[in-house]
């Protein structure tokens, strides 16, 4: 019986940031150290109140709270979970270790309008744990959009033609497959199920699912393209466009916020919306599960070809996003698990691996793959948790990555899919094709010394954001030597 305990406490975490940012714009430009403290204020209060209710959630406690009332079945209302605080934790400790480093990024390349950057970065956030803390499709769904709304200046920052371009098909993208499929989708599923709440094993009973079986299968592939966040292929377009904006919102859409919201409101849909029995039986579940297999293996070879650095992690966060949905279709127990805890291996890997990028665009002005020869020299720490973070992604031992595809491949042979087992393997060596070749250069090429290559001497790594990247991969050897504390919320989401 799962114990339900009624509490405001869920509301601390998801409005904190959106009271900071008046005190933001008003310190402004003439202050600052004390903007950027504001910021860190917000983030440090947002993590606290989090971690407090940790302890509740891992003993299976689910903690909600009803704000207010539209109509029967649809309401503005909480619920943190085991799900929403895998997310939720890991997104808000992360933002604390963005700010830090945005501080050293924005400074150090003497960005303009950094004032909108903080205030933006702020809604971002607020956004994003409101939801993770979503008790149903209706909350979440008001949400996920404003989270659209609230990055697009992020991405757009620059203020270039090719910003503002970047940003117009980040926005019709995700705006546009809201409308035509994700709220046509929601609609259906209140008008069939009469609640759009939150449930362990589905919403909809087993006469429903007989009655209206044809539809809801339809209805699920609009769920899994309507959150096109998740960037699954075909409309996986935005993200590759979305790196014109400074590296640190990269991190942000990539690693912490935009892209895990995508895939972790189709979690919500596959696990409290449908339930795993009601999609063993669904024949759109099959070619969900193709699409994130076509998605990991093709995303992955065109990241082979990219030279730009941001461009091949952007086709590589497109391939690692559908392990997630993969592992959750699989509707295998090991699978499940694997997929729910990619949502945290990931985001400190893929998190790593952007700070790096901006560490070696703002400090040696390098934005390709061949122009890292020898780098490793200059860079040390900047290389070294590069190395780290593409381990992750490989999935080799001592990282969290390896502890994801460890899960997935328990979680093919309990399905007794072969295809899959092989995909796995191929996509580990897909990886290691786009991700060596980065780390031989650094390490074991020349630094060339030539003229037009700039001063070497000129190469020195910023201290802020060497330390926070060094922080972040350390904190993805943490997640494959101790990975319990992760399995265990996973756990806990499938009970």
């Amino acid at each position: 019986m799962m114990n339900i305990e009624y509490s405001y406490l869920p509301l601390i975490p998801i409005f904190v940031s959106l009271l900071a940012i008046p005190l933001i714009i008003v310190t402004g430009e003439r202050n600052p150290n004390l903007r950027e403290f504001w910021s860190l204020l917000a983030g440090i209060i947002k993590f606290s109140v989090i971690a407090i209710m940790l302890p509740k959630i891992l003993s299976g406690t689910v903690i909600e709270c009803q704000v207010f009332q539209i109509l029967p079945g649809i309401e503005v209302k909480f619920r943190v979970d085991a799900l929403g605080m895998l997310f939720a934790i890991g997104a808000s400790f992360l933002w604390i270790l963005t700010t830090f480093y945005s501080i050293g990024y924005m400074r150090g390349h003497k960005e303009k309008k950094q004032t909108r950057y903080f205030a933006c970065f702020a809604a971002a956030l607020s956004t994003t744990i409101g939801v993770a803390f979503s008790a149903n499709l209706f909350t979440m769904f008001l949400f996920y959009e404003g989270l659209t709304f609230v990055t697009y200046p992020l991405v757009a920052h620059h203020e270039t033609e090719e910003a503002k371009a970047g940003a117009r098909k980040y926005a019709i993208y995700l705006i546009g497959a809201a409308k035509v499929f994700l709220v046509a989708a929601i609609v259906i599923t209140y008008l069939i199920a009469g609640t759009l709440d939150f449930k362990k094993g589905g919403i909809f009973s087993e006469t429903l699912r007989h009655t209206y079986s044809g539809i809801l299968s339809i209805v699920f592939l609009m769920y899994l393209y309507g959150f096109a966040k998740a960037a699954l292929m075909p409309l996986h377009g935005w993200l590759p466009a979305a790196m014109v904006a400074p590296t640190p919102v990269s991190a942000l859409l990539h690693a912490v916020a935009v892209v895990k919201t995508g895939v972790f409101t189709i979690l919500r849909v596959i696990f409290f919306v449908y339930g795993v029995d009601f999609l063993k039986e669904l024949p759109s579940t099959d070619i969900a599960l193709f699409m994130a297999a076509f998605t990991i293996t093709v995303a992955s070879m065109i990241a082979l070809t990219r030279d730009n650095i941001k461009a091949r992690l952007a086709f590589s966060t497109v391939s690692q996003l559908s392990y997630i949905i993969l592992g959750a279709l699989l509707l295998t127990y090991n699978g499940m698990i694997g997929g729910i805890i990619h949502i945290s291996n990931h985001a400190f890997a893929k998190i790593t691996l952007f700070f790096c990028a901006g560490s070696l665009y703002v400090c040696a002005h390098k934005t390709e793959v061949s122009q890292l020869d020898g780098i490793a020299k200059k860079m040390p720490w900047t290389m070294a948790a590069f190395t780290i973070g593409a381990l992750g992604m490989i999935g080799v031992p001592l990282v969290g990555g390896f502890v994801t595809k460890w899960y997935l491949l328990l979680g093919a042979l309990e399905r007794g899919s072969m295809e899959i087992l092989s995909l796995l393997l191929l996509s580990s060596l897909l990886n290691a094709g786009y991700f060596l070749p980065i780390i031989y250069r650094a390490y074991f090429k020349n630094f060339p010394e030539s003229h037009h290559q700039g001063h070497t001497h000129e190469i020195k790594e910023n201290t802020l954001m060497a330390v926070i990247l060094t922080i972040t991969a350390l904190l993805s050897i943490i997640g494959g030597l101790y990975p319990d504390f992760i399995v265990n919320l996973a756990k806990e989401v499938l009970k």
